[in-house]
This record gives C-alpha cells, sequence and structure tokens, in this order.
C-alpha cells in the first residue's frame, strides 16, 4: 500500500481553521495549493503560502484548471456557505480525488457530507467543545477521542493504585481501562507494563471506554 502521508494537499477555504491547516501543513513540509473564493483573504495569505490562488471551488473547470484531480488528499474548510461545502465536496468526488476530507458546522452537515462522498468529516468546534467539557469537569489534564466511544486521558493516579505493580492492581478488570504510559516527576513518559509501580506526582495516559475512563479519572 502507497504511503501518501506527504503528498500535497489541496485546502479549499481560507477561514481560521483552513489557514491554520494550510499553513501548519506547510511548515511541516508539505506542498500545498490553498483556494479561496475571496481575494482579499488569498492576498493576506500570499506571502505565508507558496501556492495560494483566488477560484470559485464550485465551478468544476476551475478545478480540473488547477490542476485539483492530480492531488491525492483534499480538505473542504468551508465554513459557513453549506451550499458551497456541499457543492466543493461532489466536485471533488466527481473529479475522483482519492481522500477527502471536509469540515462540517453541525451533524447534520457532516451527515450531508458523508453523502455527497467525503471520506472524513471534520467536526472542530464540536470536538474542541467536547474536549473543554471533559477536561473543566474532572481532574483530566488532556482528552482526546479516537473512536465513537473510545478515548485516550492523561490524569493522575488515584490512591488506592499508589505503590502497587500494574500486574497486581486489578486495574483493568475492576474500571474497564489499561494504563499505557506513566511519566514520574522530572521525568519523561514510559510504557507502562505489569512491573509498574504508580507514585504520588505521577501523570498517566490511560485508555478506555469513555464511561469508564471518565469514572477512573474521577477517584480520588
Amino acid at each position: 500500500m502507497a504511503d501518501h502521508g506527504n503528498d500535497p494537499v489541496v485546502v479549499i477555504g481560507l477561514g481560521r481553521f483552513g489557514s491554520s491547516l494550510a499553513l501548519e501543513l506547510a511548515r511541516r513540509g508539505t506542498e500545498v495549493l490553498a483556494i479561496d473564493s475571496r481575494p482579499k483573504i488569498v492576498q493576506s495569505m500570499a506571502g505565508r503560502l507558496t501556492h495560494v490562488v483566488t477560484a470559485d471551488s464550485t465551478d468544476l473547470e476551475a478545478l480540473r484548471q488547477l490542476g485539483v484531480p492530480d492531488f491525492y488528499r483534499a480538505v473542504v474548510a468551508i465554513g459557513t456557505d453549506l451550499e458551497a461545502s456541499i457543492l466543493t465536496t461532489s466536485l471533488l468526488v466527481e473529479l475522483e480525488v482519492d481522500d477527502i476530507w471536509a469540515k462540517a458546522v453541525s451533524r447534520e452537515h457532516g451527515r450531508i457530507l458523508q453523502r455527497v462522498g467525503a471520506h472524513h468529516v471534520i467536526l472542530p468546534e464540536h470536538d474542541m467543545g467536547e474536549r473543554v467539557a471533559h477536561l473543566l469537569n474532572g481532574r483530566m489534564f488532556d482528552y482526546m477521542e479516537v473512536d465513537e466511544n473510545y478515548a485516550l486521558v492523561k490524569t493522575r493516579p488515584p490512591r488506592e493504585y499508589i505503590g502497587i505493580p500494574l500486574g497486581e492492581s486489578n486495574l483493568r478488570r475492576k474500571y474497564g481501562v489499561t494504563v499505557v504510559c506513566v511519566k514520574g516527576q522530572d521525568e519523561e513518559f514510559t510504557y507502562a507494563g505489569a512491573e509498574t509501580v504508580l507514585a504520588y506526582g505521577d501523570v498517566i495516559v490511560i485508555a478506555g471506554k469513555i464511561d469508564q475512563v471518565e469514572r477512573f479519572a474521577e477517584l480520588p
């Protein structure tokens, strides 16, 4: 299977999300073709991105002339214009772009984007709001949902598991979570094993179903 990780990427729509994405990809050495219909936005990005053009992404011929069908991956980062977002995504499907990512402003919008052919739907505002809510309501330092009902959480070990080797703790049987790695004070993260003993001041990363990691992170 071919690795397309560093292939050039088309980013369509240069609002806050699209601009940040395009600049970060460029910073990481990925060639980016950035497209927006607003000349002022394009002009403001011209000094920061190598390839940035003004074009109507709902025009099939314009996308062809820009060479969009030659790209393996494209991101539709159009924000509030839902019609343009959906039409642009459907045109990328028509142009047989292999890997289409599309930003949605709601779950309903996301479902439509999937129906017209988006391979990945991004809900940045929803996802960030959900993440911050988890961080505000508990003892978590970080939270990342990796699937619909599965998450990784960075937190402190509960008192009852201090000083006990993980292999003897029955932690997974009791709470359904796995300690993936641990970071002692003034140390770097290391993988956790059966012989790992947690200490006060440690930071751990746990994995499990969302309700289980939430319950575990609330333990004193």
